[in-house]
């Protein structure tokens, strides 16, 4: 993938769907709930401050993270479906 987020976004592969429940019952497939984790694949420059220099993502290139549940926007790059997310977006890095 060739993709370079612009400013203070992000772009996330996010964690597959479970397919099975706590106890062990199947899901059918309209059930799965999408999940809120993933793994970082491309960070922007970041935000510009009020004297126009960068401030730092708070993320890197392979990170886990937890975003929110309706941010963002899912697209399909050669075949394989990424969200791009603001860093305003993300909750937490897990580690």
């Amino acid at each position: 993938m060739n993709l370079k987020p612009l400013g203070d976004r992000v772009i996330i592969k996010q964690d597959e769907a479970e397919v099975t429940t706590a106890s062990g019952l199947y899901l059918a497939h309209d059930a799965k709930e999408k999940p809120q984790t993933g793994i970082v694949l491309a960070v922007g420059e970041g935000k510009l401050d009020k004297d126009g220099k960068h401030l730092p993502m708070p993320v890197k290139e392979g990170d886990k993270v937890i975003y929110g549940k309706y941010g963002g926007t899912e697209i399909t790059v050669d075949g394989e479906d990424v969200l791009i997310l603001r860093a305003d977006d993300l909750y937490a890095v897990i580690a």
